[in-house]
């Protein structure tokens, strides 16, 4: 994050291009810790507390694959991949325009990112927290939770949440910038 605020103020492309391409990355590992918490509720690894507490060998694929989002812990990671997501492609829609803004808007989001993942790594919402034994099933998923509008209803709301982020990151980086005009709305 500090490479894109760095390189808006001194000028130097090959800062800014290093923090556009650490957006991707995290993305990236954000995309596999993801995958990897999918990965363990539809193989049954009640070893981790998480998929324990929001999964069980009877639960229909459907929402073992949706139990990413039924706690806080997978919310939380959940969040910031899709943070990620957005971030990576508002990086990407900008790689060839609007450079006066994409340092500071690429240290901004990466900034909500450091945030996010601190939380996870250290605030005691670790998803791949383990056990100290591995229970034979899962406790499952709240019966309120097993249901089509739940399913769908998390998402939704962090698709609006971390997609308002970028035009935050614009907002900042257009204060940062001194570019006090209407130019970053336009964008």
């Amino acid at each position: 994050m500090w490479l894109g605020y760095s390189g808006g103020r001194t000028h130097r492309g090959d800062l800014v291009l290093s923090a556009e391409r650490s957006v991707y990355a995290v993305f990236g590992l954000l995309a596999i810790a993801s995958a990897g918490i999918i990965a363990a509720f539809l193989q049954h690894q009640f070893q981790y507390l998480y998929v324990y507490s929001y999964s069980n060998a009877e639960l229909e694929i459907f929402y073992k694959i949706t139990g990413l989002w039924a706690g806080q812990r997978g919310s939380l990671l959940f969040w910031a991949l899709l943070l990620g997501f957005f971030s990576s492609l508002a990086v990407f829609q900008n790689r060839a325009k609007n450079r006066e803004f994409m340092p500071y808007v690429v240290g901004v989001l990466l900034t909500v990112l450091a945030f996010f993942i601190c939380v996870l790594l250290f605030a005691d919402v670790n998803p791949y927290e383990r056990l100290e034994f591995t229970p034979a099933n899962g406790q499952g998923l709240n019966p309120q939770l097993q249901n089509y509008w739940m399913v769908i209803h998390p998402p939704t709301l962090y698709l609006g949440f971390t997609a308002f982020t970028v035009p935050f990151a614009f907002a900042i980086a257009s204060l940062l910038n001194g570019r006090l005009d209407a130019r970053w709305i336009e964008l």
